[in-house]
């Protein structure tokens, strides 16, 4: 099971502008500031919409928490 603080702590540094969701563009600017610069706009859509179970095209807690707990 994953540490609850430190998922928070990542999730909201994705969540860039404190909305409660991560976006694809959030994702993508985030991992270039951590210096991956391969992880373009469509490669960013397709790991949220991997997890975005309700298909709102963005990321929330939720989703994200239950993720992280995958059996």
């Amino acid at each position: 099971m994953a540490d609850i603080d430190s998922a928070r702590t990542a999730f909201d540094r994705f969540d860039v502008d404190g909305d409660g969701f991560i976006t694809a563009a959030e994702y993508k600017s985030v991992m270039a500031q951590l210096g991956d610069f391969n992880v373009t706009e469509s490669v960013a859509e397709a790991l949220i919409n991997k997890q975005d179970k309700n298909d709102d095209h963005k990321l929330s807690w939720d989703e994200f928490w239950a993720n992280l707990n995958k059996a």
